[in-house]
Formats: structure tokens, C-alpha cells, sequence
């Protein structure tokens, strides 16, 4: 089973994402919180694979909240939901240690995607969060978008082609089990391969380095996972 936690000061939407989640019988709901500070302590007592928070909470928002999460429970990947217009949270979360990102209003299949792809280790980045992150960065960041693709192109050139292969898996989600399957090598060759990809583009962890996969434009088309 994969345990996980709800965050959200609104109790309509922790029963919303409850009741998606209920829908898959591998998926146990243990705790919901309705603030950040609650969340926290929730994950230490519960110790959750998958942690879901909502970006503004009161008393401690869900960008805090997945900082602490990841410093004193690295073992419960977290997600956090946004809305549109949530764009500066977005980036700031992905420094935090979040490792999976969904719009509110996106589709039940897509939360029920991201909880097993965190469970597994994965990041997982909505479909519409990765294009809102990438043209933010463009409009806020160092240039306009063809600078920041020049940009993210140069840092994969810096990598093996087979690294620059993981990058692209990265970016479409998947785990290192599955990536392990595409690839057919065992999965330890690919977490050594995750390792120095992340430090070689010089990010902390696999979310950011999915940014970086969707702003190169190498991440393929999505494809049905091997048995």
C-alpha cells in the first residue's frame, strides 16, 4: 500500500483528493492536516511515502512545509498542488525538495499518476505545471524563452548521450525502475546515472532537473511502460 498524507486548509478539497485516491485499492489516505504546521508533525508521526500539500496554507505554507518535510522525513516524496498564477511558488517549492507538482484542477488520473510516481521515487511534473514553469522562467528569468532553451541545450550538451537519455526519461516521470526497464540495465546503473546527471546541470533534485529536460525540449513523447 502507499501511504499518504492530504494537506489542505480546505476541508472540500482534502475530500476531493481523498476520494480520487480512494479510487486506486493501492493507495491508503492515513492523515490529513489543514495547515503546514499540522502536516508536518502528521509525516513524522505516520511517516508517509507521499506527502500531498497544498502551496498556501496557514501558519506554515506548503513550500515550508515540504522543506521540513524533506529535512526531517527525506524518505516522504512530496506534492504539491498549485493553482494557476502560483508560478513564483512553483520555482520556489522546487528548491525545497518537492518532487511533484499538480494543478488543482487538472484530472483525477493525473494525481493518482503523480502519488505512484513519488511513492516509486520519481518526479512527477503535470503536463500544464511543466509548460507554466518553463514559460515563467522565460518571461522572469534570464531572457526570452529562446534564450532559456539555448540555455537548458548547453547544459544537456554537457552530458554523456547516455545521461542525456536518463534526463529525457526524467522528464516524462518516469522512475529509475522503470527508466532501468527502457534502457534495459539494472537500476542501479541508473541511479548513478540520476547522481551525475543532477550534478552536472547543478540541481538538487529530479523535479528541477525535469524543468531543465522540458526546456531543452528532449523529453519524448509519452509511450506505454514495459511490464
Amino acid at each position: 500500500m502507499i501511504r499518504v498524507l492530504i494537506a489542505d486548509d480546505e476541508a472540500m478539497i482534502r475530500a476531493g483528493v481523498r476520494a480520487v485516491l480512494s479510487t486506486d485499492p493501492d493507495i491508503d489516505v492515513v492523515a490529513e492536516a489543514a495547515d503546514g504546521h499540522d502536516a508536518v508533525e502528521l509525516v513524522r508521526r505516520h511517516r508517509p511515502q507521499v506527502a500531498v500539500l497544498d502551496i498556501r496554507m496557514p501558519k506554515v505554507n506548503g513550500i515550508e512545509a515540504a522543506a521540513e518535510i524533506h529535512r526531517a522525513v527525506p524518505a516522504t516524496g512530496v506534492i504539491m498542488l498549485t493553482t494557476f498564477g502560483e508560478d513564483d511558488y512553483i520555482l520556489r517549492a522546487l528548491g525545497g525538495g518537492a518532487t511533484g507538482f499538480l494543478i488543482k484542477s487538472g484530472e483525477p488520473e493525473e494525481l493518482i499518476a503523480g502519488v505512484r510516481a513519488v511513492a516509486d521515487g520519481a518526479a512527477y511534473l503535470s503536463p500544464k505545471v511543466a509548460a507554466r514553469v518553463v514559460a515563467h522562467l522565460a518571461s522572469n528569468g534570464v531572457g526570452a524563452l529562446a534564450g532559456r532553451r539555448a540555455a537548458a541545450r548547453e547544459r544537456v550538451d554537457g552530458l554523456t548521450a547516455r545521461e542525456r537519455e536518463v534526463l529525457s526519461h526524467l522528464g516524462s516521470g518516469l522512475s529509475n525502475g522503470q527508466i532501468a526497464r527502457r534502457l534495459q540495465v539494472v537500476e542501479g546503473t541508473v541511479k548513478a546515472h540520476v547522481s551525475s546527471v543532477l550534478a552536472r546541470l547543478g540541481v538538487d533534485n529530479r523535479a528541477a532537473a525535469a524543468v531543465v529536460a522540458h526546456e531543452a525540449g528532449i523529453v519524448p513523447p509519452a509511450a506505454p511502460d514495459q511490464p
